[in-house]
């Protein structure tokens, strides 16, 4: 018996308007019903592009130069429509709070259910509310969201028309580590015990190789391939120069130079568990100066904050919060979904003034100057980078600031700035019409062109190829000559891992702990408060018995290997060469 596929491609080529060539490029692929596929490459690759072909908004919202046949569950795209097409496949954007139309969380997810009629739509809200424990915000405006609230409700949305086909681009995106694995968990539950084809958009190899079944890679608007997990996660090298890297237990396996390429942590650690009595389980010494030293940059002190509820009130976010900010400091700043992260960065910025207490910036009084006043001190980028294209183009954005305020060289430091985030070449493009990842690192060199005393990023690698990702690191390197110190809230771990100096947790609207990231990831307590998940490495270091836990697979294997051998060749007792 022949099952009809759940996407079918066949010779799709497709041109957006106004573009010199195909994004799309003759292509063929085939998705089996209850397939969990995962489309991996490069930004700019067209793995979202290729995903819009699946509900219709290629070609019938986006209205280029369409070529072949699309079907899904054997309907043409072509001769359907966009909105035939959304009862069967559910779509989660990139730029997801752009989908959110209603008032308050509980309108959103009842929405669609309500809009085609179906009686048990409260049935449903609430089935899609409780699936991803957003219950309590079922009555909170939209526009108070945090970005990761936000996404979870755009999934509750979705989830709530129980589809045939499910399509999440960038399922993680602006969600706390903890929240991200129970979106995959849920996701593998939806595929495995409803049979809901699951389609994502994915940078992160870790969550690849553990949830998917098999991996589409993009490459200049075509599939190389459509293989199952394993074979594709053992095609690590070839991943590696699409922007994939190997998860970190795999890099760290082969470099002990086992032939195999594990899928979890769980089987890495089983893989080399016995080897366990050969690990070096020295304490290393962070070697960070100490913050009390240095001079302070920024202040808030005993600072509250809160934002009006659907029925008036005040819904607390920060809580008499104290934090310094010094000259030097990498701080990234962690918590769980409204937490008050951005919050405390547009506060730092002067975008917002708190309810009670004070901030001060470079000995400013926030309360006492503009946000374009303050600027000189603080730059803020976005959470969701289309906040920051205001120009023509994104050589326009960058230039905004320096021009207007008549910086000497001005033009320079727009083209200087540009080649550090490799966007030359899309000087003159506007920057919504960009891929994703290119958006973050144009919204990067508009705060690069600021030369701010204090840099506060909001997410700065959501999105991000891990190419893109390690290069905004490199930059933020770069960068401690010219800035003083930046503040990064993020849910990157490896972010936290190689770049922080300091690691902020925020919880209950107070700081909850100032430490080291190898401080963090070996105080479990915290970690689960706080809805965070150490990276692979930091997992499985502890795992196999290291203590403290290691921030890099380098010092995972510098530390597996006995002193007296490094440089010699690795030991026999972990069943590797000499």
């Amino acid at each position: 018996m022949t099952t009809t596929p759940a996407i079918a491609l066949h010779d799709v080529s497709f041109r957006y308007p106004g573009a010199d060539e195909d994004t799309l490029r003759n292509v063929n692929l085939t998705i089996d019903t209850a397939d969990f596929v995962t489309v991996v490459g490069g930004n700019g690759s067209a793995k979202t592009t290729l995903c819009k072909t699946f509900n219709g908004l290629v070609p019938h919202y986006w209205s280029g130069d369409f070529a072949g046949v699309a079907e899904v569950c054997g309907i043409d795209t072509y001769t359907s429509n966009v909105a035939e097409l959304s009862s069967r496949v559910g779509y989660v954007y990139q730029d997801f709070m752009n989908q959110l139309v209603r008032p308050t969380v509980r309108d959103e997810i009842s929405f669609s259910p309500i809009n085609f009629g179906m009686p048990d739509h409260a049935e449903r809200t609430a089935e899609a509310l409780e699936m991803l424990r957003i219950t309590d915000l079922a009555d909170r405006f939209v526009w108070q969201l945090s970005g990761g609230e936000g996404h979870l409700t755009a999934l509750a949305s979705v989830l709530a028309m129980r589809p045939e086909i499910i399509v999440v681009d960038e399922p993680v995106a602006e969600l706390d580590p903890a929240r991200a694995l129970e979106i995959y968990e849920r996701l593998e539950v939806l595929n495995q015990q409803h049979g809901i084809t699951v389609v994502t958009i994915e940078h992160h190899a870790e969550f690849i190789a553990q949830f998917a079944k098999s991996v589409v890679l993009m490459d200049q608007g075509s599939p190389v391939w459509h293989l199952p997990v394993q074979e594709a996660v053992n095609r690590s090298s070839q991943l590696e120069a699409h922007g994939i890297p190997a998860p970190q237990v795999v890099q760290a396996v082969q470099a002990l130079a086992y032939d195999q390429s594990p899928r979890t942590v769980k089987d890495a650690a089983q893989l080399i568990g016995p080897a366990v009595a050969t690990l070096q389980s020295d304490a290393v010494a962070d070697q960070e100066e100490q913050a009390a030293q240095r001079p302070v940059v920024a202040a808030a002190s005993k600072v509250h904050h809160s934002y009006r509820t659907v029925k008036s009130s005040l819904q607390p976010v920060l809580n008499g919060l104290d934090l310094q900010v010094h000259r030097g400091d990498r701080i990234a700043l962690v918590g769980g979904n409204g937490s008050g992260k951005t919050t405390l960065l547009k506060l730092l910025s002067g975008i917002m003034v708190a309810r009670q207490g004070e901030i001060q910036v470079n000995g400013v009084n926030t309360r006492s100057r503009s946000a374009a006043r303050l600027s000189e001190h603080a730059a803020y980028l976005w959470q969701h980078p289309q906040q920051m294209f205001l120009k023509e183009s994104i050589e326009a954005d960058i230039a905004l600031y320096p021009k207007e305020r008549k910086v000497a060289d001005w033009q320079h430091l727009v083209q200087h700035t540009l080649q550090q985030v490799r966007l030359t070449q899309f000087a003159h493009r506007d920057g919504r019409s960009l891929s994703g990842g290119q958006q973050r690192r144009a919204t990067l060199a508009i705060g690069l062109a600021m030369q701010p005393t204090l840099l506060l990023l909001d997410e700065p690698t959501a999105s991000l190829d891990i190419t893109s990702r390690d290069a905004v690191i490199s930059m933020l390197d770069e960068l401690s000559d010219v800035i003083a110190s930046a503040v990064v809230a993020t849910h990157d771990m490896s972010l936290v891992s190689e770049w922080a100096n300091r690691v902020v947790v925020l919880r209950n609207g107070q700081v909850a702990a100032d430490l080291t990231p190898r401080a963090l990831f070996d105080y479990p307590e915290l970690l689960a408060e706080a809805h965070l998940v150490p990276p692979q490495i930091a997992q499985l270091g502890q795992a196999v018995g290291l203590s403290p836990a290691p921030l890099s697979v380098a010092e995972f294997i510098a530390r597996f290997q006995p002193d007296e051998l490094v440089g010699t060749g690795w030991t026999k007792s972990v069943g590797v060469k000499q």
